[in-house]
């Protein structure tokens, strides 16, 4: 047998790496009016491309510029209660009269693709889908620097009448109160930070165990590379 020449009862034994591929993350964030998220929201979504926003289902008339199933699903009142009974809805709310929801199949469709899906809602919506599907939830909570920056965010924002600004800062109080039922707290002092970690926390919760379901196969592959 030559120097060189392989015994020809020996092969290199190769390893087929599995997809290993992820389930997607429902992303929730929510704060005060002000604080920033908003802006997180449009940012994260600029620099993710796997990452898509939960188009809901509303009840009230479309206005200029918005398209069905882009900015949301427009339906009439009596759809909307016949989804809400037969449990389509992960979560739902009444706004000045009108009714939204998250329906469950697309979001649920999205999910088992590997798609994270971020929302934009405030705590009692972040309740309903923790609820409906926490073992797929992630929670931010993004808090003002001071309660003065987030009165002068209002006012800069230049959207809204004196009276709704100072509504909202009424009830930044009671929203502020809700902190601590979230996973994350990010303090908005930094725009450019905060979407950083918000980017970092997607990734690390990506890794955890539960969310790779084809780690169990591919341990096992690489633990009997013969079998």
């Amino acid at each position: 047998m030559e120097k060189n020449q392989s015994p020809p009862n020996r092969r290199k034994q190769t390893i087929a790496m599995s997809s290993n591929s992820h389930r997607g993350i429902m992303l929730v964030l929510s704060s005060p009016s002000g604080a920033g998220k908003t802006s997180i929201v449009k940012e994260l979504l600029r620099q993710e491309s796997n990452v898509i926003t939960s188009v809901s289902v509303t009840t009230r008339p479309a206005r200029a510029g918005e398209i069905n199933g882009h900015d949301y699903h427009f339906i009439d009142q009596e759809t909307y209660y016949q989804m809400l009974e037969a449990g389509e809805l992960l979560e739902h709310a009444e706004v000045y009269g009108n009714f939204y929801g998250t329906p469950k199949t697309l979001v649920s469709e999205a999910l088992s693709k590997g798609k994270d899906i971020i929302f934009d809602l405030d705590w009692q919506g972040t309740q309903q889908l923790s609820q409906a599907a926490q073992a797929d939830l992630v929670s931010i909570f993004v808090l003002p620097p001071s309660l003065e920056e987030l009165e002068n965010r209002l006012r800069k924002r230049a959207q809204d009448s004196e009276e709704v600004v100072r509504r909202r800062i009424a009830s930044a109080s009671h929203d502020l109160s809700h902190w601590a039922e979230y996973d994350y707290v990010i303090i908005n002092e930094n725009f450019e930070y905060s979407v950083e970690c918000v980017r970092s926390i997607l990734k690390s919760e990506k890794l955890k165990r539960t969310r790779q379901p084809s780690l169990h196969s591919f341990v096992n592959c690489l633990r009997n590379p013969k079998g």
